[in-house]
């Protein structure tokens, strides 16, 4: 089984015409701290975009502390 490299977190893009959560993608936090800023498609608004990154914030990216 391959190791999973802690070094790369999941974020996700918000698009600044809609406000969507459309895109996902890893980044590596050491070598680019900023915040990503990409432009792609956004098809709720369908023009280009500037999307911004933000947390993955639907729970299934962090791991609960276990009860004990």
């Amino acid at each position: 089984m391959a190791k999973k490299n802690t070094k790369r977190k999941l974020v996700g893009l918000v698009s600044s015409l809609s406000g969507h959560r459309t895109y996902y993608t890893t980044k590596n936090t050491q070598n680019t701290p900023e915040k990503l800023e990409v432009k792609k498609y956004d098809p709720i608004a369908r023009k280009h975009a500037l999307y911004t990154e933000t947390k993955k914030n639907l729970g299934r990216n962090e791991v609960k502390a276990r009860k004990s």
